[in-house]
């Protein structure tokens, strides 16, 4: 399983996580995270709209460079399931029941049913797709034909809120010692970066009991805000250090 601390150290796991420099034995930095779902009937879709987008929210309050997350949703979904998902500031990628069982269909196999249609019959219908010799190919063929029925725009649409949303730049920097109250604002990454190596020297002869905690503060230029509260400077300098690695990361790549 994926699996993402969140800030209160509860363990989670994701369908799918976009990272930077992340490898086998460790994780990068969290770009984005996904949750992915089938529903062959639309019952309780509003639960799993709430559960998955409640799994996914802690994330974005705790990693500032989560700069995405999304639901990919197959079949049936309500209505007010997928309005529950946007209201959370959610990406939500639909892919309607009918595409799915046409695509199926175009390559010879049924996949849907009446829920009343007794259980020997519906062995059958997986019988029928667990004897096929060359799986990968037809499931290859399948998906090329999904993405033939949603269409190029719908697909182009998608990777351009993706790349719009993780390529945001920050513009906007700020950081408040809790022993001073007061929030000092910054342009610069690098300004904010020494600023924050001078609280860690102000702080060193200090005596434990003095409130040696910081809130962070990003502004990105998409609008969104990330901030968290009563961080050490070491972690509040390891948050910002990866800020800057993605941001460095993208302003290359464009």
């Amino acid at each position: 399983k994926i699996t993402w601390k969140d800030q209160d150290n509860n363990i989670v796991d994701y369908d799918f996580v976009m990272e930077l420099g992340g490898k086998d034995d460790n994780h990068g930095i969290p770009i984005s995270f996904f949750e992915t779902f089938w529903r062959r009937g639309s019952r309780h879709s509003k639960d799993k709209a709430r559960d998955d987008s409640g799994k996914l929210i802690p994330m974005r309050q705790t990693y500032p460079t989560a700069r995405f997350l999304g639901i990919l949703s197959a079949g049936d979904f309500t209505k007010p399931a997928q309005e529950l998902v946007k209201s959370r500031s959610i990406d939500l990628f639909y892919i309607p029941k009918k595409l799915i069982i046409s695509a199926w269909g175009k390559n010879g196999l049924e996949i849907d049913y009446p829920d009343n249609l007794p259980e020997q019959d519906k062995k059958i219908i997986v019988s029928k797709i667990s004897s096929i010799s060359v799986k990968e190919k037809l499931f290859k063929k399948i998906a090329k034909d999904l993405i033939n029925n949603l269409g190029d725009s719908v697909i182009n649409n998608y990777k351009s809120r993706l790349k719009n949303s993780i390529s945001a730049p920050p513009i906007s920097y700020e950081l408040t010692p809790i022993f001073v109250g007061k929030p000092i604002e910054f342009s610069r990454f690098e300004e904010t970066t020494k600023f924050l190596s001078k609280i860690s020297k102000n702080l060193e002869n200090k005596s434990k009991d003095f409130d040696k905690k910081v809130i962070y503060k990003v502004i990105y230029g998409d609008g969104s805000i990330f901030i968290r509260e009563n961080l050490s400077v070491e972690m509040a300098t390891k948050i910002h250090e990866n800020v800057g690695n993605v941001q460095n990361h993208f302003e290359k790549l464009i």
